[in-house]
This record gives C-alpha cells, sequence and structure tokens, in this order.
C-alpha cells in the first residue's frame, strides 16, 4: 500500500555535503536538486564522474542522509517514514551483490528468507529469467549476464514497486548488456515498475520515457530523449581537426558561426535553415586543408550530454 503521491519518486531541493577534513575540502555533492517520477515511468540519470549521481543514488537506496531538501517515494518521507519506502524499493547496486561462492537457489532462499518470501512465491521472480537450469550451479560459474540477472531476480523476489539500478551494465558484453535491459524494459511493461537507472552509456537511454543530465551537483536537462535532443535542432556539422581550437577561431571571425569546441571536434548546432549541408560545403571550401573528416548528423543523446555540460565527459 502506498501513500498518496503526484509522483512516485520526488526530490525537492535535495542537497548533500560532504564535509571537509585535514586531507579533503568541503565538498557539495548535490546542490539543491529538484526532480519527480511518475508511477510507471523508466528514468534514466545520466552525467560524468562526481556529478553526484552515486550520492543520489546512496541517498534513494537509504544509506546517506541529504544535509537539506526532502525525497518522498510513494508518498512516503524517506527519512521519517523508512521502514514503508524499503517495502515498496528493490535495489541494484553496481557492485555484485551476491555471493559468487554459494549456487543461484541459495543466494535467492537467503534473500527470501530475510525477507519472508516462502519458495512457493519465487515464480514471479524467475519467470521472466534465463536461470531455469542453472539454479544448483554456483554463481561463479555463471556468465557475467547470467549473473546480473541472479542480482535481478534476487531483488524481485519482494515484488518491488520502484526498481533502482546503478549502473547494472557494467562490465557486460554487448550482447549480454542487451538481453539484461531487455529484461529490464520487459519487467517495466508487464508489471508497472517505476524504474530509475544511472547509466554512462547514452545507448542505454534512448528508449526510456525521461532522461536526466547531472553535472556538479545540478539537474542541467531533464525530459524525454526526443525532447532533450530537439534542443539542438534536428541537424548539425561536426568538424575534426587537429587544431580545433584554431580552427573554431577562424571559423567565427570569418563566417560569424557559433562553434563549440570538444577535444578535436569543432561542433555547429546552428545550421541554416535546418539544413547543414550548405555550411557544409562553405566550411570545406575554406578550410579543406585544416580537416580531418567532417559530417552531418542528428543530435543523439551523446551530443545533448556534450551540449549542456560542455564535454564528452567519461561515457563511452
Amino acid at each position: 500500500m502506498i501513500g498518496y503521491a503526484a509522483f512516485m519518486i520526488d526530490i525537492a531541493h535535495l542537497s548533500y555535503v560532504y564535509p571537509g577534513s585535514r586531507k579533503a575540502p568541503r565538498r557539495v555533492a548535490l546542490d539543491d536538486l529538484s526532480l519527480s517520477i511518475g508511477e510507471g515511468e523508466f528514468a534514466i540519470l545520466s552525467g560524468p564522474n562526481g556529478s553526484g549521481k552515486s550520492t543520489l543514488f546512496r541517498i534513494l537506496s537509504g544509506f546517506a542522509v541529504p544535509s537539506a531538501g526532502q525525497v518522498r517515494i510513494g508518498g512516503f518521507d524517506l527519512v521519517a517514514e523508512p521502514a514503508k519506502v524499503r517495502t515498496l524499493l528493490g535495489v541494484v547496486f553496481q557492485s555484485p551483490a551476491v555471493d559468487k561462492h554459494l549456487m543461484v537457489h541459495e543466494n535467492l532462499k537467503i534473500h527470501a528468507d530475510l525477507y519472508g518470501v516462502g519458495a512457493t512465491d519465487w515464480g514471479d521472480a524467475l519467470d521472466w529469467t534465463d536461470l531455469g537450469g542453472r539454479m544448483n550451479d554456483r554463481v561463479d560459474t555463471l556468465s557475467g549476464g547470467l549473473a546480473r540477472q541472479v542480482e535481478l531476480a534476487k531483488v524481485m523476489l519482494t515484488r518491488p514497486r520502484v526498481l533502482l539500478l546503478d549502473e547494472p551494465t557494467t562490465g557486460l558484453d554487448p550482447s549480454a548488456r542487451r538481453n539484461f535491459l531487455g529484461a529490464v524494459h520487459r519487467l517495466h511493461r508487464e508489471r508497472g515498475l517505476t524504474v530509475l537507472m544511472t547509466s554512462h552509456v547514452f545507448a542505454e537511454a534512448e528508449d526510456a520515457d525521461r532522461v536526466a543530465v547531472m553535472r556538479e551537483g545540478k539537474l542541467l536537462a531533464w525530459g524525454s530523449p526526443a525532447s532533450l535532443k530537439a534542443m539542438i535542432g534536428t541537424e548539425m556539422v561536426v568538424v575534426r581537426s587537429r587544431d580545433a581550437d584554431g580552427l573554431a577561431a577562424r571559423m567565427r571571425a570569418d563566417l560569424g558561426l557559433a562553434v563549440r569546441c570538444i577535444g578535436e571536434e569543432c561542433r555547429l548546432e546552428e545550421t541554416e535553415n535546418g539544413t547543414g549541408l550548405p555550411l557544409l560545403e562553405r566550411i570545406l571550401e575554406r578550410y579543406r586543408a585544416d580537416i580531418i573528416s567532417i559530417a552531418i548528423k542528428q543530435p543523439e543523446l551523446e551530443d545533448v550530454f556534450v551540449h549542456v555540460t560542455g564535454t564528452k565527459g567519461d561515457a563511452p
């Protein structure tokens, strides 16, 4: 039973400060962050290292108390009513939280016993997995993808309403990543779960309902993938040069162009009449000798990240 809630996850003016010490200065990890996620939404939280994602995840999971602000999950105050919040949550951490030396069914039984879940109630937690013939196998004999399925199955034993996933595909090969994400999206659709997942992989956010981009504890962008990409436009021109800063300065001075430099790339997000072809031709005609490559592309979520943060960050 959940309380009255306009949103399943409602974060209001949240701040978190790591106190200073002799070895480290005081650091603001979250700075007046507000974010609301509706029931049944699938949201992705992205940002470079140090953006505050991990701190926010620790607070939502109940491992840290905010310095200021409020979090309500399912209508319950996270700090004042933690026991009620815990009944709604399922959490998959970035670091493995299963015992690799135990068999699959032993890991599940330990978690089930902790939460009073009988073996007859395991069906819903397992029917989506590929673990049917592997229950008596030790976890350390499983592939990375199957081991991640064990973690998610363990979490699903308690039938959570809210699923928190902290970079759950870290270390998985592309095939295992696709399979794991497919399972998460299936659970989201079929069971109406509210999902909040942190990720460095922009492709993982393309199918989300909404995406948040954070930097230095602040929320820089929040919306559907389509609305975020619309911030940039329909097309952009990307030029690679060995002297990107020098080329950008000349394009600004000679052609009056708004150019953003990221490493070897010069990005021109404002094209002529919504098409980048005339602009590309003008640049090639004037600066061909300085160009390694030039392309017209439709904005992707990685481009949104670059647009709002001014950096490619550390996301692959």
